[in-house]
């Protein structure tokens, strides 16, 4: 057996030629061993939001006052003093009962009688929270001393085939890597068919554990490590942190664009200039193609108390159902058809919670464009009315397929737009 602390050699050279491989390696395995549950005693995703009130003691109705659990007990600031868990031991499962339960149904059916994918969105959150917890504990407390907030969303990938509103979708998840603070969460979502459940999504969150009451970073239990499997997927998150940190620090607010980027961005400014004119402030639109500016869409929320979360911000989930629902809105618009499909969401980052009052607003931008696919950012900002002082809660990165090969292309304008296309462009090739 390995733990986490013996694992925290350097990432092997071989391992990022192997990635793809170790992916599918991800997909087959844990999820499919036989600690998996029989259907008839699965909870509902329902039931794991219970379940997580009582974990945490959450406040039931606004306006009451609750103490908070960390208030009780002592949390303990060593990891080495923490119980190490398996993967197989944080191993969760729930379902979202859509196929057998109709009243359920009216709330993630869309107009055209598919899934309202923004609802998966907060079920995805709901479910990802809860496995950090059943990993995470301190002991034999009936309440968690700690608080696990998500960090990011590092991917969403979905399936060829779509989710049926019809069938039941059964959610299985587990810890697959986790650091002193932090964990990485893998889930897949499932629909039967033809007698079989098949993988119609894969999803991978970080969580971070605080502390409730002074709110720093408080210690989350080791991974202990029982076969080489087992070593290959921990290796897997070694190599997912490691890559998003290399991805922090060729951030375009950071660094310019590499030189091959600087070459894109001028091929396309030549584009746009009026060849009949020697000159660079009279601009001109290709042919079929559609300024950037053009494209922003924005939304405005008031956040009351019944979006709140366990700790009594707003719910990270109705966040990104919102942020969805305006970029599908973009893309459809852009598109000019409703048969726009989500493939991708990826790069999530929590950066401030949302408080309750909160005035939020949502704005959203085709930034790239490659055959029938768009690449959309929503950026996510707090507003205070009294001094009209601006911060970023969010951006959020989704991936969508028009199936028209003639889509127009996104064009950019000034130097913003285009460090946006380029931020576009690598999300779409990540």
């Amino acid at each position: 057996m390995a733990s986490v602390s013996k694992l925290t050699r350097k990432i092997p050279s071989g391992l990022q030629r192997s990635y793809q491989c170790r992916r599918k390696l991800l997909s087959q395995s844990w999820r499919t061993r036989n600690y998996s549950q029989t259907n008839t005693s699965i909870q509902t995703i329902q039931t794991a939001r219970n379940r997580l009130k009582e974990l945490v003691g959450a406040q039931l109705s606004w306006g009451t006052q609750i103490q908070d659990a960390g208030s009780e007990t002592n949390i303990i600031t060593q990891q080495s003093d923490l119980p190490t868990r398996t993967i197989s031991d944080s191993y969760t499962e729930a379902m979202i009962p859509v196929g057998t339960d109709e009243i359920l149904r009216e709330k993630y059916i869309n107009f055209y009688g598919g899934m309202r994918f923004g609802r998966i969105l907060e079920d995805l959150d709901t479910f990802a929270v809860l496995i950090s917890y059943t990993h995470s504990t301190q002991g034999t407390e009936k309440k968690s001393p700690i608080s696990i907030v998500t960090a990011l969303v590092d991917r969403i990938e979905l399936g060829e085939k779509p989710f049926s509103p019809f069938k039941d979708i059964k959610m299985k998840g587990s810890v697959t890597w986790a650091g002193k603070t932090s964990m990485e969460i893998t889930m897949n979502l499932e629909q039967e068919d033809a007698s079989e459940w098949k993988k119609v999504l894969t999803a991978r969150f970080v969580m971070v554990a605080r502390n409730p009451l002074t709110k720093k970073s408080a210690f989350i239990n080791a991974l202990q490590l029982t076969s080489q499997e087992e070593e290959k997927i921990f290796e897997l998150g070694e190599v997912n942190k490691v890559k998003r940190q290399e991805e922090a620090k060729r951030n375009l607010l950071k660094t310019p664009p590499h030189e091959n980027e600087i070459q894109i961005v001028h091929e396309h400014f030549l584009k746009t200039l009026d060849p009949s004119s020697s000159t660079f402030k009279i601009r001109v639109k290709p042919e079929n193609s559609v300024w950037m500016d053009q494209t922003k869409l924005k939304n405005l929320i008031i956040c009351f108390p019944e979006q709140r979360n366990l700790y009594n911000k707003i719910f990270g989930g109705y966040l990104m159902r919102k942020a969805f629902e305006l970029a599908w809105t973009s893309a459809a618009l852009y598109s000019k058809s409703r048969q726009v499909a989500i493939t991708t969401v990826d790069d999530i980052v929590f950066r401030k919670p949302v408080e309750i009052g909160s005035l939020l607003f949502l704005s959203s931008e085709v930034v790239y464009t490659n055959g029938s696919k768009l690449q959309l950012k929503v950026h996510a900002e707090v507003v205070n009315p009294t001094d009209y002082t601006r911060a970023t809660t969010n951006d959020f990165h989704f991936t969508f397929d028009t199936k028209q090969e003639d889509l127009p292309s996104v064009i950019p304008k000034t130097y913003a737009e285009f460090m946006l296309f380029l931020d576009g462009k690598r999300h779409y090739e990540s």
